[in-house]
């Protein structure tokens, strides 16, 4: 489980990482990435560490709260090295991938006033770069798209085609 462990959180440093505005598909490829490392589980519960003892249940105890400790450690590893550096600081005095979660989701999951408002204006001066191919342009507008449609912004399928159109260079 290490080898793939440390296999996933490197392809995510390529990818991917949580910049305040990309919330959303960021908590969801964590989500992914703890399924598979088998430590998703420490983002909801939390265990105590058992009191010392000889009996088998103590035993079973220890062991269960060892495999959580080492999940826990794995989740918070992989949540910190999948951000950017400036929020990686912010969060990494939190010892419990829980806390660090829900710290998180607090911070960038609700929509404010001025995420909405942030969004709407990346949208409306979006413009096709240069460089990007026309399918590349309209996935970005897309993703903009169901960004505003998740943070309660809904736009018809007329406004959709004019701030396409609107995007095109002048050509």
């Amino acid at each position: 489980m290490a080898s793939a462990s440390k296999n996933i959180v490197a392809e995510m440093n390529k990818g991917i990482k949580l910049n305040g505005d990309n919330y959303e598909i960021w908590s969801m490829k964590i989500q992914y990435v703890l399924e598979e490392q088998e430590a998703h589980e420490v983002l909801t519960d939390i265990l105590e560490e058992p009191p010392e003892g000889n009996t088998a249940q103590h035993k079973r105890d220890r062991e269960l709260y060892n495999t959580w400790k080492r999940k826990n450690t794995l989740a918070r590893i992989t949540l910190l090295s999948s951000m950017d550096d400036d929020i990686m600081r912010d969060f990494s005095k939190y010892d419990l991938a829980k806390d660090m979660w829900s710290a998180l989701a607090n911070k960038f999951g609700a929509t404010s006033i001025t995420k909405l408002r942030s969004l709407t204006i990346k949208f409306d001066q979006y413009i096709k770069k240069p460089d990007h191919t026309m399918k590349k342009h309209l996935r970005e507008m897309s993703n903009m798209i169901s960004d505003l449609k998740n943070a309660g912004h809904i736009l018809t399928d007329e406004q959709q085609v004019q701030e396409v159109i609107r995007s095109l260079p002048q050509s």
